[in-house]
């Protein structure tokens, strides 16, 4: 038989089955966490029923109101029903395991504890601390006296460690092995050792790594000027600090690091050599530099081999130097000086010659002489070439009008400047650069010549100039002997000089005006011809007389072509009512403007291009003419227009016989008094589109006659209408008609509250959608006998006798229908609550009644 322990289990076991499982999450409050210390297990949310468990031993088991805790853990243990949590005190390293909370209708929740021993006594020792480079190696232990789970991590100083070439991990990391050390693994060695509660640093281990020395480095001058003192420096990398020796040319010279040579002569030029020697490890390294001794510029002067630098002839500059000089540099302005084709530079660039000498070799030059430690700038020399002079330049007119002053200037490029001599006709005139003549006169056309001469290159150069005078224009017109100008015949207009006058040019509105076949110019372009004359030459003419001292043009002349009249276009109705007056206009082409006369039946009726008739008869109907004349071109022309009186029209007007009510037919009717050729109707301005009633459901309309059917008028139909009834003369509007349609009720709404508590003021409040408003009417539980009164609103005290259904009558008094509307109202109190437990949680009571003295005893 099996024992009572596996029986309570398997009641458990069916008993938490018996509903559908939900997840569950358990958690520790530290993990993992040292020996000694305490923690609480807690659960994703509040259990009821659950069974706490530790390597498939019980805890403690929960039920409603109670719990049952193992012997084993009593003393141990703390559970809070509140939080479902579980606390553990005094953990030992035993306690680590598996840590299960099985709860009714959940997956069973586990967690894994583990209670650690706290790292301590961390040390380390190394095989050997002073080593050589790339011959010894280093192996470092690490041992721990007291904890758990170590987990082992080495630091040279504060860097971590990790495996790699020459460098091996072995002990589970607690052995570092340095194979070959070199000088960069010199440094404080420790054990950094953890457990993930606690960790621990050993005390440093000192690696003392002896290497070098490495190739020297030597700091100082490679060029020094004599008389000067300088100073070497060598250094070389090596532990311990190595030995330094200097040797010049194959002596030694010092035993220091810093090597101080002065003052300096040129035979202390030559290879300088630095040793350094390591002790430890028996190696040495030698590195070496070259000193070159120079002597300074000291002096720099530029001097001349011709007096005068004359242009196209040979000049030569010499720079003169003392001292080291290893380069020469010339300069004009700011660029250095390159051989070309008229400069050359000797083998030292000492000399500069110009062969020969231009105008842009003008300028400052001097010489800079160097060698790497020292220069020296010469003197500024200017030099200034002497030229010319060239052929001069004459400024001054070539034309001049008689009686005018003209000015005449002479300008030649030379150096220095030149004198300057006027010559007229060969007589002198001037001894300036610059000559004014007196008043001129026709006789004193002629030849001006100007002489330049330059004193230091003895030459001269010559120019003329020939100036003619003339008598100017005085005064230009334009004249015409034929008016007036009418369309069709021959005119000229001429153009009168005073003065002599070279060209003659003619312009209309601004433009040059040029011939064609019907414009002409004759009489050396004085008189321009047109032949025919259009209207199109309407415009203003000026002529322009031209000759070589001046120009003067005409004031415009306004050249107006008369023309016209042509044939009379009339304005106005062919169709006109009686009763009623009709107006005509008449206008033609025509300049000057033409003068109207208006005949009907062959009577004058205006004088006047606008013509307004009386009231109007039928008699009144026939052919009106207008006449057009112009008083200048004498010519007349007539245009008619045909008029047609008809009966007029007398009134039109917008009828109903019905009461507009939705989703019922109705009827516009179009009444007019008087004979029409055709109606159509107006909705809100715009013309009614009779395609819009098969579009739009919501409307359904047609025309019949002078009727507008609605089949049947909805609220969609509302707006103003109007009827148009028009004959041959003119339409005629009736007066707007405002279509409303009458509708609803369509919906009955109640609002209001469901419930209220006993002695509430409630309010019910009734609407509905109609047009025009409806009439309400309220009732309690029965239409027939509950009738209690009128209005939109009801307002009542809330008491039993007040609960039940009310309903809302609503009645449009136009369209007659009537629609309801019923609220069911309570009025509320306070009651009790009983709360029953869950049938899972009785079974589970019941076992561990059942089951505690066999588990728990």
């Amino acid at each position: 038989m099996q024992s009572p322990v596996v029986f309570v289990l398997i009641l458990a076991t069916i008993t938490f089955a018996t509903a559908p499982a939900y997840s569950q999450m358990i958690y520790a409050s530290e993990n993992p966490l040292p020996v000694g210390s305490n923690v609480t297990l807690f659960s994703q949310s509040t259990v009821t029923a659950a069974v706490w468990m530790f390597n498939n031993d019980i805890i403690v088991m929960i039920f409603p109101g109670d719990k049952i805790i193992s012997n084993t853990w009593r003393d141990r243990i703390t559970f809070n029903s509140t939080t479902s949590s579980l606390t553990i005190k005094s953990l030992q390293v035993e306690d680590s395991g598996l840590y299960t909370l099985n709860a009714m209708n959940s997956v069973p929740a586990q967690l894994t504890l583990s209670v650690r021993v706290p790292i301590s006594n961390v040390t380390v020792r190394a095989n050997a601390t002073n080593l050589v480079e790339f011959i010894d190696t280093a192996v470092l232990m690490c041992s721990v006296a007291h904890g758990t789970y170590p987990s082992y991590v080495w630091l040279n100083g504060s860097s971590v460690v990790t495996a790699s070439e020459g460098v091996q991990l072995s002990n589970g990391n607690a052995t570092l092995t340095i194979v070959r050390v070199t000088h960069y693994d010199d440094g404080l060695f420790r054990c950094n050792v953890s457990n993930g509660i606690s960790h621990e640093i050993s005390l440093p281990v000192y690696l003392n790594i002896s290497y070098g020395p490495m190739k020297p480095v030597i700091t100082g001058p490679s060029m020094a000027l004599t008389g000067t003192w300088e100073i070497f420096n060598c250094s070389s990398a090596s532990h311990p600090p190595s030995h330094i020796i200097w040797y010049f040319n194959n002596s030694q010279v010092a035993t220091t690091s810093e090597l101080a040579i002065g003052p300096l002569t040129l035979n202390m030029s030559g290879k300088y050599i630095c040793m350094a020697f390591n002790s430890v490890t028996g190696k040495n390294s030698t590195a070496y530099t070259m000193l070159t001794v120079l002597a300074p510029v000291t002096m720099v002067s530029i001097k001349t081999v011709e007096a005068q630098p004359l242009l196209n002839h040979t000049f030569t500059l010499i720079c003169k130097t003392a001292g080291n000089v290893e380069s020469i540099i010339w300069m004009h302005g700011w660029s250095p000086v390159h051989a070309d084709n008229t400069r050359n530079l000797s083998m030292d660039n000492a000399t500069l010659t110009f062969d020969p000498v231009m105008k842009s070799d003008n300028g400052y030059y001097w010489c800079v002489a160097s060698n790497p430690l020292s220069n020296s700038t010469s003197e500024i020399f200017m030099l200034d070439v002497f030229y010319g002079p060239e052929t001069p330049t004459i400024m001054g007119p070539n034309v001049a009008k008689t009686g005018d002053n003209v000015t005449l200037s002479c300008y030649a490029s030379s150096n220095p400047l030149s004198f300057y001599k006027w010559f007229f006709n060969d007589s002198l005139v001037a001894n300036t650069s610059e000559y004014v003549t007196p008043p001129l006169t026709i006789a004193m056309s002629g030849m001006y010549t100007c002489m330049a001469y330059n004193n230091i290159t003895g030459k001269n150069s010559t120019a003329y100039k020939m100036l003619t005078v003339v008598d100017p224009i005085i005064d230009v017109q334009v004249e015409t002997s034929i008016t007036p100008a009418i369309e069709g015949d021959f005119y000229m207009l001429k153009c009168n000089v005073t003065g002599p006058a070279e060209h003659v040019y003619w312009m209309k509105n601004g433009e040059p005006l040029h011939a064609d076949n019907r414009t002409a110019f004759k009489t050396d372009e004085k008189t321009v011809d047109f032949n025919p004359l259009e209207r199109s030459d309407t415009g203003y003419y000026q002529c322009m007389a031209i000759n070589a001292v001046c120009n003067m043009t005409s004031l415009p002349y306004k050249l107006l072509v008369n023309y016209g009249p042509e044939t009379p276009i009339i304005n106005g109705s062919a169709f006109a009512e009686t009763g009623h007056s009709t107006t005509f206009q008449c206008s033609a082409m025509s300049m000057p403007p033409s003068q109207f006369s208006w005949w009907f039946n062959d009577s004058l009726v205006a004088n006047t291009s606008v013509f307004t008739t009386g009231h109007l008869s039928f008699n009144m109907s026939g052919e009106y003419t207008c006449k057009a004349y112009n008083n200048v071109t004498g010519k007349n022309s007539t245009n008619s227009k045909m008029l047609t009186v008809i009966e007029a029209i007398e009134s039109v007007m917008v009828r109903n016989n019905t009461v507009p009510i939705s989703s019922k037919n109705f009827t516009l009717t179009c009444v007019v008094t008087g004979p029409y050729d055709r109606i159509h109707w107006m909705k809100n301005s715009m013309h009614l589109n009779m395609n819009t009633s098969t579009a739009n459901t919501h409307m359904s309309y047609h025309t019949e006659n002078n009727m507008l059917h609605f089949t049947p008028v909805t609220m969609y139909n509302d707006g103003s209408y109007q009827c148009v009834a028009t004959n041959q003369a003119c339409p005629h509007d009736s007066p707007q008609y405002n279509l409303r349609v009458n509708y609803g009720p369509l919906s009955v709404n109640i609002s209001g509250p469901d419930s209220a508590k006993v002695g509430s003021s409630v309010s019910l409040t009734c609407s509905a959608d109609s047009w025009p408003g409806c009439d309400f009417s309220w009732f309690l539980n029965n239409q027939s006998s509950g009738f209690i009164k009128t209005g939109s609103v009801i307002t009542f005290s809330a008491r039993k006798g007040t609960e039940g259904n009310y309903t809302c009558k609503a009645r449009n008094p136009v369209t007659n229908i009537t629609a309801v509307q019923t609220k069911s109202f309570t009025v509320t109190a306070h009651a009790s609550t009983l709360h029953m437990p869950s049938q899972g949680g009785l079974m589970l009571m019941g076992l561990f009644a059942l089951s505690g003295n066999v588990l728990f005893n």
